[in-house]
């Protein structure tokens, strides 16, 4: 019954551990003596070695007890276990030599025997805790993965994610994954071993025709390798057929959301990766740990994630504030099994409606509020733009007075860079939005920070393209897009929320942070390469159809209005902006006007009305594109600043 072995209770695994504790140090004491006097111990030597096994050995199982190596499950052991065996042993060897110098030979056995009862103890110990991890895992093997046939694994990149990667791969056979060679672009790796395995070059190797055939899968375990490579990487897999998978992203793994060994198919994201965003941990923990955050539209793409990165920072309660009911229960059963139960607090609400979360603030008196709530389908709300102006602008400025009333120090608007000149009702209710506030910001400069934060498309996020592309290669096609020239700027849902808190830790009042969108995406070059990574080739496999531009898109997104003025910020991927305020007064007015009449209004009227308030938005009636001169990208855009942060020579300036 070896199954049964791991199985036992504590008690009798205690025991288990102090036979085989107990054998093992006499049998080490026992030849150490044979050692040290060459296999001919003398008769007085001989009961000198009985008695120091009658006091030595049960010391030496107190102090392994003590260091908790009695209770240790039978058939785990790691370096943590090693050390804490090493530190028992050396505390039970120093006491034996302190009985030699205070009471000499015949109590305590010779120096030599000491020395060599610790070697082969620690040896001996180490080996048998070896001997039933080795045990535990075969035997996990044989009932997980008996019947499966094992594939011999290229790791792509032969880094730390790598070895390690390599080393749970040799441990778990039951995966059925068998590393047999590492590819990677150091030349300085090559033709070396990590964990016994060869790194026979780059990955262009695979190109090669004697090695196509010794593979049966690759996985890319570069999780902060650039986009670029990647792409190279898994073009070099397509083209010689070999199915390929990847490690978590850096950010998953950075977060201790999964492990290296939990692999997965590799997405669009990875080919349109950006670098890692490093967080000032310490600085957002100052703003969010032991006080009240609430979240509105929680059960969201951005507000779930804001969730469970805000929910790592132990604030004293995290109010999830959704309207929809399924969302919001999906995210709490999340929350209470990442342990936060005691913290979160669900609440099903809807932002405008004012007695709910006036009682909410009152109750509560959240210190930090990050607004993810709104109406975000661009090409939905053009034909129903009351609902966008009544979600996205009034919600928002009722949200903002209640959050100023009620003393809340930061007041976080997520918003969107279609809100910059906008062609769209979306962008130009988020752009209102965003006026209300700075306003607000303006006319009470010294209470509630009021903070926006701008960014673009969210890879995954809930109606963005790319759920919409995967469904339609499932279907078999057609893959509908808009315009052989449309881009879009894209980001992750991790890494917008993370630069969401960092811009909140960075704000002190009445900025617009805007997030390193990188460089913009073709639609088209998109939807080629997620037909690829679906194994089909584009225009063959899978069509692609052109269907002409949805009501309120551009073709190209723009990352500033005019006017505003660029001011640096202490971390790379963040860029603040700041404008003249607008007459809050004034502007009131123009709000209370929608709010009376925005369900009575035709489309038409309403868009013309967001229009006087908005000089920048062209409706989509009138133009789908940027007028000419327009900025772009930030590439384009030189900063109103004293230091010239331009590039060297021709390039382009970026805000540094």
């Amino acid at each position: 019954m070896p199954f049964r072995l791991f199985d036992y209770s504590p008690a009798v695994r205690v025991w288990f551990l102090l036979i085989i504790y107990t054998v093992e140090l006499a049998a080490s004491l026992w030849f150490a003596y044979e050692l040290r006097f060459d296999f001919m111990v003398e008769p007085r030597h001989q009961q000198e070695r009985l008695f120091v096994l009658s006091w030595l050995v049960p010391l030496e199982l107190l102090l392994l007890g003590l260091f908790h190596q009695l209770r240790s499950l039978l058939g785990y052991f790691s370096t943590p276990d090693l050390a804490r065996m090493f530190h028992a042993l050396t505390l039970s060897t120093l006491i034996a030599f302190a009985a030699w110098f205070v009471w000499g030979a015949g109590f305590a056995p010779p120096r030599g025997v000491i020395v060599v009862n610790f070697v082969f103890a620690l040896v001996g110990l180490t080996g048998v805790r070896l001997a039933m991890r080795t045990l535990r895992e075969s035997l996990t093997t044989s009932k997980k993965g008996d019947s499966r046939r094992h594939r011999r694994v290229a790791i792509i990149g032969a880094g730390d994610c790598g070895a390690v990667l390599a080393h749970e791969l040799a441990l778990k056979p039951g995966y059925g994954l068998i590393p047999v060679a590492f590819f990677d672009d150091d030349r300085r790796k090559w033709n070396s071993r990590v964990h016994d395995i060869p790194v026979l070059g780059a990955p262009e190797r695979l190109l090669e025709p004697e090695m196509r055939a010794d593979f049966h899968e690759a996985i890319i375990a570069m999780p902060s390798a650039p986009a670029r490579r990647v792409g190279e990487i898994v073009r070099i897999l397509r083209e010689i057929r070999l199915p390929g998978r990847t490690v978590p992203s850096m950010d998953q793994l950075a977060l201790g959301q999964v492990k290296v060994s939990q692999l997965r198919n590799i997405e669009i994201a990875d080919l349109l990766g950006r670098e890692k965003v490093e967080l000032e941990t310490e600085s957002i923990r100052q703003i969010l740990e032991n006080q009240v955050v609430l979240v509105t539209g929680a059960g969201g793409s951005i507000g779930s994630e804001l969730c469970r990165q805000i929910a790592t920072y132990l604030p004293r309660q995290l109010l999830l504030v959704e309207r929809s009911e399924p969302a919001l229960f999906q995210i709490e059963q999340e929350l209470i099994n990442l342990g936060y139960a005691s913290r979160i607090v669900p609440l099903v609400a809807d932002i405008h409606d004012h007695d709910r979360m006036r009682s909410i603030f009152a109750r509560f008196r959240p210190a930090v509020l990050f607004h993810a709530a709104a109406h975000k389908h661009v090409p939905m709300m053009e034909s129903q733009p009351g609902e966008a102006v009544v979600n996205n602008s009034l919600g928002t400025a009722e949200l903002a007075d209640l959050a100023l009333e009620f003393a809340v120090d930061r007041f976080v608007l997520i918003s969107t860079d279609k809100a910059i000149n906008p062609t769209s009702v979306m962008g130009a209710t988020k752009r209102l939005a965003e006026m209300y506030i700075q306003g607000l910001s303006a006319l009470h400069p010294n209470r509630t920070k009021f903070i926006a934060v701008r960014f673009g498309n969210v890879l995954g996020s809930s109606g963005s393209v790319i759920p919409v592309f995967q469904k339609q290669i499932a279907e078999g096609g057609p893959v509908k897009v808009t315009h052989p020239e449309m881009t879009r700027y894209f980001m992750t849902i991790p890494e917008a929320s993370m630069l969401v808190l960092q811009s909140a830790m960075q704000g002190a009042g009445g900025e617009i942070f805007v997030l390193d969108l990188g460089q913009p995406v073709r639609i088209l070059d998109l939807a080629r390469q997620m037909i690829e990574l679906s194994g089909l080739k584009p225009d063959e496999d899978i069509r692609i159809e052109f269907v002409g531009a949805r009501p309120g898109e551009k073709l190209f997104e723009e990352i500033t209005h005019k006017g505003e003025n660029f001011v640096p910020t202490a971390h790379a991927k963040i860029f603040r902006f700041i404008a003249q305020p607008v007459d809050l007064p004034e502007f009131r007015k123009t709000l209370q006007t929608l709010r009376k009449h925005v369900h009575e209004m035709d489309s038409l009227e309403v868009k013309r009305l967001l229009q006087q308030a908005i000089p920048d938005y062209t409706p989509f009636t009138e133009s789908a594109e940027p007028a000419p001169g327009r900025i772009t990208r930030l590439d384009d855009f030189r900063p109103a600043a004293a230091a010239d942060t331009r590039a060297p020579a021709a390039q382009p300036a970026r805000p540094e």
